[in-house]
């Protein structure tokens, strides 16, 4: 088997750990997705992350605590203002607390990520967290996953129990969303800034986007110094104005998943490498971490996506075991072994 010249240097290279560069990856995400070179290049990706980070997989869980019609208007999003059909709700501390003690008993959860609408209260989120730090687990970190803020809330946050932050300037921000990308990156800051972990993704990638654009937009995040990097496909949703575009497949997915685990390979910061939503393929192209979830999900338009779009802890365990993912790390970066028989103690 030979493989072209410029796509043999650049995954030798990423063999001995060098990152291929902004020019390399938009060759790489232009090769056809059903191609030996792209099976190739997933290859490599995933033998090099598992390399890098010890075939350790890293479980995480997302509760959706409010519901409302955004004002960010997110072409891609179930919650967007004008196309949604989901009411204004909000799940009360007792009912967070319940969800919270389900993705964390088992013992072996990194973080809790807590997600409102893009406009939030922030005493009440203050609140939240506070109920839920008391409750959690020392070593089970908590991450919020909210709209754009300033350093006053970042140290409040902080102050609560946060250990990091989600948040992302989407493909097409500004165009296919009523939201000012100048000030999503004014938030990363605000989140390097305060000490806090930042979480980041490319997403949500559809077929109509270009490999020059998705390499610009996982190069923001390895530009800022993101904790976590990531893929995710848009969902189609046939309410959504981008439901026009159709969705790409996870073979798709994969393969940018791959180009954002070379990519990211000489940033140190650099711990965890997702794949959303968690499917086998990313698992075995570089991913090493899934999402949990219940509660509101912008990419299902039922109140409570547990059952629906969201998986439980138990089917992202079975995912990370199928994956061959020898074991979990818990967010005080201890590691527990990962085999059939731990997967049977907690179904």
């Amino acid at each position: 088997m030979r493989l072209r010249n410029r796509l043999q240097t650049i995954l030798d290279h990423a063999l001995e750990g060098r990152a291929p560069n902004r020019e390399d990856c938009v060759f790489l995400l232009n090769l056809p997705e059903e191609s030996l070179e792209a099976a190739a290049t997933k290859a490599v990706a995933d033998t090099v992350s598992r390399r890098r980070f010890g075939n350790v997989g890293m479980l995480l869980g997302q509760i959706g605590i409010e519901t409302a019609p955004c004002p960010g208007n997110c072409a891609f999003c179930a919650f967007g203002k004008d196309h949604t059909s989901m009411p204004a709700s909000r799940l009360s501390l007792g009912e967070i607390r319940q969800r919270a003690h389900g993705f964390a008993d088992g013992g072996d959860l990194y973080a809790l990520f807590l997600m409102t609408m893009h406009e939030f209260d922030l005493d009440w989120l203050l609140e939240v967290v506070s109920a839920v730090r008391k409750e959690m687990p020392d070593h089970t970190q908590i991450v919020v996953n909210i709209g754009d803020f300033d350093r006053s809330a970042a140290r409040q946050l902080k102050d609560a129990g946060v250990n990091g932050a989600y948040h992302v300037c989407r493909l097409r921000e500004g165009c296919d969303t009523s939201l000012d990308p100048g000030a999503r990156k004014a938030t990363f800051g605000v989140i390097k800034d305060a000490g806090l972990d930042f979480y980041y993704c490319c997403e949500p990638i559809g077929p109509e986007h270009s490999a020059e654009e998705l390499v610009e937009q996982i190069f923001l995040g390895i530009d800022y110094g993101c904790f976590q990097h990531a893929a995710m496909r848009r969902v189609y949703i046939p309410s959504a104005p981008l439901a026009r575009h159709g969705q790409i497949t996870e073979r798709r997915l994969a393969q940018v998943v791959a180009v954002v685990a070379l990519a990211t390979l000489a940033l140190k910061e650099t711990k965890q490498i997702a794949v959303h939503e968690p499917n086998l393929l990313g698992l075995a192209a570089g991913a090493n971490t899934v999402y949990a979830e219940t509660g509101a999900n912008p990419r299902d338009v039922e109140m409570d996506t547990t059952g629906h779009r969201g998986l439980d802890m138990a089917a992202c365990r079975k995912m990370l075991y199928e994956a061959g993912f020898r074991s979990l790390r818990r967010g005080d970066e201890e590691r527990i072994e990962l085999n059939v028989h731990y997967l049977q103690q907690r179904t």
